[in-house]
């Protein structure tokens, strides 16, 4: 081979190997963060948010228990609800547990855990639990005094207790606060969904405007993506909830105006040189109950059809919208779908079809698919067969929510990252299918009072063997009050040692020297 030829084929060759290192759409692989809780609120990450709500320990899905003072025993639904209500049950248990709807600060609606609502008999005042659709003899007010409530239907006398155990509402004067049969305890079992649902419903639609307005714009800032870009950050996934396709006017109770921030979140990343994974948090019907899939009452209604269906037009929506946008990396299809209530094969051709709209829209973004959360493998994903092209499995890693991790210390955490994840990313990528993202890790435990030198070890062992994931990684959050959750309290304070300066968002300042030296061997004299 000539020199000129030989010159050539060092520079190609130079050049190619550059590219190949750089393997997500120009990128060096995704080393992300999470914009949690700003589109998508989760209480936890930020609790001043409902500060302002008045019985703000009865929102939404709050799981309550009632007791007479006077028969000492308590409000149960037969059967978990569909027939008759007594009050006989000496201990609470799943009969005996309502979940409340909120209609106003003192107003609600008593939901039994097969789904019926508690309701006035028009006839004869009695309580039973067998309406499926709240109305206004399903509402009830409920005043407070310390530990006891008084409980009236809209129209007709307090609910009172009777001799024989049943609940009727027929006490027709005002009931004081001793031990009377109108007098109840009200037990607050569980009070752990605060989301987006709770929030608006809780503040009402005026407050919550402005809540919401305040929270959208002083939460994530363009400072934010600056500071990201300048610490080796190449991406952000954004999780969105399904209203964000009827903003500004999204049903009742949510709150316009997350189409817009989003909108600039795409507009700060093009600027400051990073890309955005849109990711669908909330799905309408909740995908697993939780207050981040904007839940009302903690059910997981999403596998219907109705809500599959209205799930796909939230996929056309933003493919439409940001599919030719610059910034879009890509669009996971649907976050933490719970194994214990959505079937796989309903998943998977959930999946097949939003991937088939994305395409239609995008020939180039990947398409991300969240295994489900629980007892879930996540080969059967890799083994489903999802699309052709740019598909990716997201696993969210963490040593926490699980018994197991309770009485670990910090060696045997950080043991578990190398002989438990490492071998599984390794056994996944074997398998030559979709691309493994890490879309959520965190250096946090359930290790109590770790030092800083613990924590940095920690950190580094996740950072050392999620850079195998073929897709990369994205941390849990940005910002939140609880600190290693939050990834720049992580960063200033140095508890996670992560320096991104060599994973530089594009290749371009090599390719030039690259360039730049195939010219020298091209022109060299010989």
């Amino acid at each position: 081979m000539g020199g000129l030829g030989l010159s050539g084929f060092v520079l190609f060759s130079w050049v190619l190997f550059l590219c190949c290192i750089f393997s997500v759409d120009g990128l060096s692989k995704v080393r992300g963060v999470n914009l949690g809780g700003w589109l998508v609120i989760e209480g936890w990450i930020k609790p001043s948010l409902f500060d302002g709500i008045p019985n703000g320990d009865m929102l939404d899905g709050t799981q309550v228990q009632i007791r007479s003072v006077v028969l000492n025993k308590y409000v149960s639904a037969a059967n978990g609800g569909g027939s008759n209500v007594t009050v006989d049950r000496d201990v609470a248990s799943t009969w005996e547990t309502f979940r409340l709807w909120r209609v106003s600060d003192n107003e609600f609606q008593l939901r039994c855990l097969g789904g019926q609502f508690l309701t006035v008999n028009s006839e004869d005042g009695l309580i039973l639990a067998t309406a499926k659709h709240p109305l206004s003899t399903e509402t009830f007010f409920i005043e407070r005094n310390a530990g006891r409530v008084h409980i009236r239907p809209l129209n007709g006398g307090y609910v009172q207790a009777t001799n024989n155990h049943l609940l009727i509402s027929t006490y027709q004067f005002q009931p004081g606060w001793d031990n009377n049969l109108a007098t109840f305890e009200l037990v607050i079992v569980a009070n752990n969904l605060h989301g987006d649902y709770q929030l608006a419903n809780g503040y009402g639609s005026e407050k919550a405007k402005m809540v919401l307005e305040e929270h959208r714009r002083s939460f994530i800032t363009a400072n934010d993506f600056d500071f990201l870009s300048r610490h080796g950050i190449n991406t952000v996934r954004i999780p969105v909830g399904w209203w964000i396709t009827q903003d500004p006017y999204p049903p009742s109770p949510f709150v316009g105006g997350s189409l817009a921030a989003l909108d600039l979140a795409f507009s700060w990343a093009q600027s400051y040189g990073l890309k955005c994974i849109i990711d669908l948090h909330a799905a309408p019907g909740s995908q697993n109950g939780m207050e981040h899939s904007a839940s009302r009452d903690g059910s997981v209604d999403w596998p219907s059809p109705e809500y599959i269906s209205q799930t796909l037009e939230v996929i056309d929506f933003l493919a439409t919208r940001y599919g030719g946008h610059p910034s879009l990396l890509g669009i996971e299809l649907l976050n933490e779908p719970s194994a214990a209530t959505v079937p796989l094969d309903v998943l998977v051709s959930y999946y097949m079809r939003g991937y088939q709209i994305v395409r239609n829209h995008s020939s180039t973004a990947y398409v991300i698919l969240c295994q489900r959360i629980g007892n879930a493998d996540p080969i059967e994903l890799f083994q489903a067969g999802i699309g052709l092209s740019n598909v990716v499995v997201d696993l969210h890693y963490y040593n926490l929510f699980d018994p197991y991790f309770a009485t670990m210390n910090s060696s045997q955490n950080i043991e578990f990252v190398y002989k438990m994840r490492a071998p599984q990313l390794q056994d996944l990528k074997a398998m030559n299918g979709p691309l493994v993202f890490i879309g959520e890790w965190v250096n946090e435990w359930d290790v109590q009072n770790a030092s800083q030198y613990e924590y940095q070890k920690f950190g580094s062992a996740q950072l050392d063997v999620y850079a195998n994931a073929t897709f990369g990684w994205s941390y849990w959050t940005l910002k939140n009050d609880m600190i290693h959750w939050d990834f720049e309290w992580n960063i200033q304070n140095k508890y996670l040692l992560f320096s991104g300066s060599s994973m530089l968002k594009t290749p371009s300042f090599l390719l030039l020297l690259a360039l730049g030296w195939g010219i020298h061997l091209i022109i060299m004299p010989r």
